[in-house]
């Protein structure tokens, strides 16, 4: 297969999906099974920006894996709007708490109204939710954290359902977040249980506990936030030792950006360099930002997360676009026409945050965070659809102008929150 990633051949199937193939022992068979799918099935053409490989795990996804996203099988965790839509023309892209507070809550406002009665535990929904948290509450937050008080009573506080998939910890986030609010041990017990049992879990060197990148913004601020909430050290010390194990794997030392997951050594973009993704990418650097939130300033390695997230502010830096965003690979920004906002709005987070704790230097990162806010806002609809967001997948790959997803609603959100503390 050649090993050249273009957005031609990117697939929007749920995630892992490609990874898990890959390991099976019968992939041939099954990808010759899939590709052999009756007369009906194939005077269907495949998707425009879908290769074969794409097409036939389209075939195949549903039947071998089931539900691979919780969003999945409850509900789509977002979509494209099939008409032109106008743009928004209330939106200022000046740091004033007004204005920014104008912006968050359009954008807020549009995606609670739209995704309430889909609420589910999946890692998608989980992102929002901790946008929804994140909102201060100048910019109407009680009412969003009333809505994840609904929800979370709604799951009784309970994970998803894998024991040590980081996708299913991700809501732990928010029960936390609430918890800090409002104490009372009923409402983490579940969190801290599942986190005790992952704990107990042997460390297997062929396949780590987070083998993707991803999973740095899931799992990680659960571990550091419930530290925080119950006092013990332990959670974070095991954080801290799965993170630097991913970190060995999947960290670029030379590019100063995370590989996806292993299975994107060695492939590369249409301009020969490596494969690194916004999203994936933006994953990191908004855990650690949410990592070093909790962290106490002596914690030994805390020094280790700073230094890495300076290294990434650095490199993402020096990779935003003229319109102040950034593509879905971040290397060969030339082969992808649009903006990926997901990874922008994560990045634009990460940035403020960084500005806001006093790790990056106010001089040189504000430019940065108004021109990304200003980017971000420029794809704002008249409705509050925030657009230019990738679908579900796992590296660089196609979309249009008005594909909207919550976890891209999540970043604007938490990017906002951060920007509206660095504003005037």
């Amino acid at each position: 297969m050649n090993n050249i990633i273009r957005r031609e051949t990117q697939t929007a199937v749920p995630r892992f999906v490609h990874e898990e193939l890959r390991r099976d022992p019968d992939f041939a068979g099954i990808l010759q099974t899939a590709t052999k799918v009756g007369p009906a099935r194939r005077r269907v053409p495949p998707p425009q920006g879908f290769g074969v490989l794409a097409f036939a795990f389209l075939l195949i996804a549903p039947t071998l894996f089931g539900q691979t996203s919780t969003a999945q099988g409850n509900s789509p965790a977002g979509d494209a709007a099939t008409t032109e839509l106008p743009l928004a023309t209330d939106l200022s892209a000046k740091l004033n708490r007004k204005a920014v507070s104008h912006a968050i809550q359009k954008v807020a406002d549009w995606q609670l109204e739209k995704a309430r009665g889909s609420f589910n535990q999946d890692w998608t929904y989980a992102a929002l939710y901790a946008g929804f948290m994140a909102v201060p509450e100048a910019a109407n937050g009680n009412k969003y954290r009333g809505a994840m008080l609904e929800m979370s009573e709604g799951f009784q506080w309970q994970l998803g359902p894998r024991l040590a998939h980081a996708d299913d910890h991700a809501i732990g986030q928010t029960y936390l977040d609430l918890y800090l609010l409002h104490p009372d041990a009923a409402t983490i017990a579940p969190t801290r249980e599942r986190m005790d049992a992952v704990m107990q879990l042997k460390d297997d060197p062929e396949k780590p506990l987070w083998w993707w990148c991803d999973a740095l913004f899931m799992a990680p601020p659960v571990l550091a936030k419930l530290a925080r909430a119950t006092g013990e050290r332990k959670y974070l010390d095991f954080m801290d030792h799965e993170w630097w194990i991913t970190s060995s794997l999947l960290y670029g030392p030379n590019d100063h950006l995370y590989f996806r997951d292993k299975s994107f050594f060695g492939a590369h973009e249409a301009n020969g360099s490596n494969v690194f993704w916004a999203r994936g990418n933006g994953w990191v650097f908004a855990g650690l930002a949410r990592v070093l939130s909790e962290m106490p300033a002596d914690y030994p390695s805390r020094p280790q997360y700073v230094a890495q997230f300076r290294e990434m502010a650095d490199k993402i830096a020096s990779l935003q676009g003229p319109d102040g965003l950034w593509r879905a690979g971040l290397l060969d920004q030339s082969d992808y026409k649009l903006p990926e906002n997901s990874g922008s709005a994560f990045f634009a987070y990460g940035f403020a945050y960084g500005i806001n704790s006093g790790i990056l230097d106010r001089k040189k990162y504000r430019p940065i965070v108004e021109k990304a806010w200003q980017g971000l806002l420029s794809h704002v609809y008249e409705d509050g659809r925030l657009g230019c967001i990738q679908p579900v997948g796992a590296a660089p790959g196609a979309f249009t102008a008005t594909s909207s997803y919550v976890y891209g609603v999540g970043a604007y959100l938490l990017a906002g929150s951060e920007i509206y503390r660095l504003a005037h």
